[in-house]
């Protein structure tokens, strides 16, 4: 029993690849684009916790996931001169089965999705997408850039967090800068490095690494936004360098590979919640279009993994899709989202304010436990 027949997923992203693979698996017809013609296989690491991990069980790649990331269950406080002043033990939030925490290549991850995606049978388009949506009572007449047309029972806008669809629909609310950059780069591992390491104080707010496989990592330094022109690109790995030599431990080997500023990223983060309903009709918001947060528990990719879940589990187990349908699939994820996107931004604000007296682990902590709680 399924509510729908034909989707649309807009996006091909963590979010849009994992639903197009869970609704396809339940028989559903999915047309997949994407506007990027090399499908998004770029980035340095992503952190994924265990309920980001149960659900990528559900879309069936965790094995190649598991091999191709490492996983671990402790997380390091340091010093900024690299000396550890304490490890704790991560919940398992997944479950038991699964380990607290795996750090992968984001590259990596998007190749597995696609293999997933090529394999369920779903219909994909790169670089292409939507020019226009017309939607009646019984479905949506989509027009694309590559000039062809289709219609379709649903439409979801898994897009991002410039979600163009989310502006065509008339869904006002966009994404605020927070008043934080990071930086971000993928390096070799060193074999000191086995679990993410945090430390804080020193040049900037934070000074972190997490382990993606057998032999690379990435690192990540945050410190308060720059202006979009305040420095050249071609510079970053320079900028980048200058600030990881305020760092010891590990940091010394990571420092020495920050030398092509191609492999750099720098970004403010950014928070999104849209506060009111997430569809219009029978289009539909999901993963970063309805909500973003500052990585700070590194939950992004999560909640939107979990979002996808939510919403497939609605459609492909109910006979009718209307406004009920996807106003439950809003309110169900509503309250988790708004924990994390306020907990996110919360641990941002205590950094720039440089309060050091604040419960960062009590929040921390309270919030992971009630993510292990199935969505």
């Amino acid at each position: 029993m399924t509510s729908v027949s034909t989707v649309l997923v807009v996006g091909g992203g963590t979010a849009g690849n994992s639903l197009a693979v869970l609704l396809s698996r339940a028989g559903v017809e999915v047309d997949l684009v994407e506007v990027d013609p090399g499908w998004n296989v770029s980035g340095s690491g992503i952190t994924l916790q265990g309920n980001a991990l149960r659900v990528l069980r559900e879309v069936g790649v965790w094995e190649r996931v598991e091999a191709d990331g490492f996983g671990f269950d402790d997380l390091g406080i340091t010093t900024p001169d690299g000396t550890v002043v304490h490890v704790q033990r991560d919940l398992r939030a997944g479950g038991d089965d699964l380990p607290a925490t795996v750090g992968m290549q984001r590259p990596r991850l998007q190749e597995i999705l696609a293999d997933a995606v090529r394999a369920c049978g779903a219909g994909v388009r790169l670089g292409c997408t939507v020019t226009s949506l017309e939607q009646d009572g019984t479905g949506v007449d989509v027009a694309f850039t590559d000039g062809t047309t289709g219609r379709y029972d649903l439409v979801v806008a898994a897009d991002g967090v410039n979600s163009a669809v989310r502006e065509a629909i008339g869904i006002t609310d966009r994404p605020e800068p927070t008043g934080m950059g990071v930086w971000r780069v993928p390096a070799p591992r060193p074999a000191s490095v086995v679990r993410t390491d945090l430390a804080h104080g020193g040049p900037c707010f934070l000074a972190g690494y997490c382990p993606t496989g057998e032999d690379t990592l990435y690192a990540y330094l945050v410190e308060p936004g720059r202006g979009r022109d305040a420095l050249d690109p071609a510079s970053y790995a320079d900028e980048m360098r200058r600030l990881a030599e305020g760092y010891g431990g590990a940091w010394k080997e990571i420092a020495g590979h920050i030398t092509d500023p191609a492999r750099v990223n720098y970004t403010w983060t950014q928070r999104l919640l849209v506060e009111g309903p997430w569809h219009r009709g029978r289009v539909v918001l999901a993963g970063d279009a309805a909500h973003a947060c500052p990585p700070t528990i590194a939950q992004g990719a999560a909640m939107s993994l979990e979002d996808v879940l939510v919403l497939a589990e609605l459609l492909t187990t109910r006979d009718t899709l209307d406004d009920a349908l996807l106003t439950e699939y809003r309110d169900r994820r509503l309250p988790r989202v708004r924990m994390v996107v306020d907990n996110s931004v919360q641990l941002g604000t205590w950094m720039l304010e440089g309060n050091r007296d604040a419960d960062a682990p009590g929040l921390i902590g309270r919030t992971m436990a009630a993510l292990a709680r199935l969505p």
